[in-house]
């Protein structure tokens, strides 16, 4: 046989193990990357999820963190890794909608194959206790007394806490010091601890510190009131239109095959399904929904409209070419 005709087979036999490899995806263990630090709700969710999966297809799926700026570390990670269904992100909006178009990121927003969302979250507003308001309208009010002096506290350049902290800066007319921090955990450690007079951090963040006396909470993020927390008012109801969840999901590397992509979705939507997780997303204040990889797709497409919109209102940096 030719030397031409043995790279032929070759090539034969590569494409006709691909579907078989596809068909009998997980053999080994799967890495699932979560961009930020652990502790904080992105975190906790890939962690839930992430045990589900192991007990389904019998391999271990292992929780990485990459985190820093804004979770572009860790989907840069991702996007460069092969396509073979054992590298996965656990990422959220702000790796898609905000990042791409505030700072130089190694990646594009379609750089991933979406496989699907594992809840959505709203934010809480809270504040150092030691000061004086007790509102929002009260927080406006002394922050406009106090320009250039106070600080908010996010979970790191371009998440969806950094968004939030900005356009509510912006749409309250107030002038506020962002420090970004790893994670959201860290975030909320930082309100607790006094460091920053604000934040924006997930429900299942602030949630847990409600009853500490270092900190009050004056609004959520949601366009509506939580069923849970029904006394905590919607930002909306002071800023009619200014509301804004985020949601965490599956993705897996541009080229991962479809059969790969459809399993890890199927197996995230039977993971928000199990009594013990709609439990915990209860506990957490997270809404348990889940998407096939033609919806997340869709919410993607319709998260960069938004969030283009909020960062042009919050005067955040212009888009800048990768």
């Amino acid at each position: 046989m030719t030397r031409r005709g043995v790279c032929v087979l070759g090539l034969l036999a590569m494409l006709a193990a691909t579907p078989a490899q596809a068909a009998d995806w997980p053999t080994r263990t799967v890495t699932v990357v979560v961009p930020y630090a652990p502790g904080g709700f992105t975190d906790i969710l890939a962690r839930l999820a992430s045990k589900h999966l192991s007990e389904k297809f019998n391999q271990p799926f292992v929780i990485e963190n990459r985190l820093g700026a804004g979770g572009s570390i860790g989907a840069t990670y991702v996007a460069n890794a092969a396509p073979d269904g054992y590298t996965l992100l656990f990422g959220s909006a702000s790796q898609f909608g905000v990042s791409p178009y505030i700072q130089k990121v190694g990646y594009e927003p379609d750089s991933f194959a979406p496989a699907s969302v594992f809840g959505t979250i709203p934010f809480l507003l809270g504040i150092k206790a030691s000061l004086p308001a007790k509102t929002v309208p009260e927080f406006v009010a002394y922050a406009k007394a106090n320009p250039g002096k106070l600080n908010y506290a996010t979970a790191g350049s371009g998440a969806t806490s950094h968004l939030l902290g900005a356009g509510f800066g912006a749409r309250a007319g107030i002038d506020i010091v962002h420090v970004p921090f790893k994670g959201s955990a860290q975030a909320t450690a930082a309100l607790v601890q006094g460091t920053v007079e604000m934040a924006w951090t997930g429900v299942s963040d602030m949630a847990a510190q409600m009853t500490n006396e270092n900190i009050r909470v004056l609004a959520i993020s949601s366009a509506k009131r939580l069923s849970s927390l029904p006394d905590i008012p919607s930002i909306s109801e002071f800023y009619p239109g200014f509301a804004l969840d985020t949601w965490n999901g599956f993705f897996a590397p541009r080229g991962t095959p479809r059969e790969i992509v459809e399993k890890i979705s199927q197996g995230t939507i039977e993971a928000a399904k199990q009594p013990d997780i709609g439990k915990r997303f209860v506990d957490l204040g997270i809404d348990p929904k889940t998407t096939t990889p033609e919806e997340l797709a869709e919410i993607i497409k319709r998260d960069q409209s938004v969030y283009s919109g909020l960062l042009k209102a919050a005067g955040l940096v212009p888009p800048v070419a990768n």
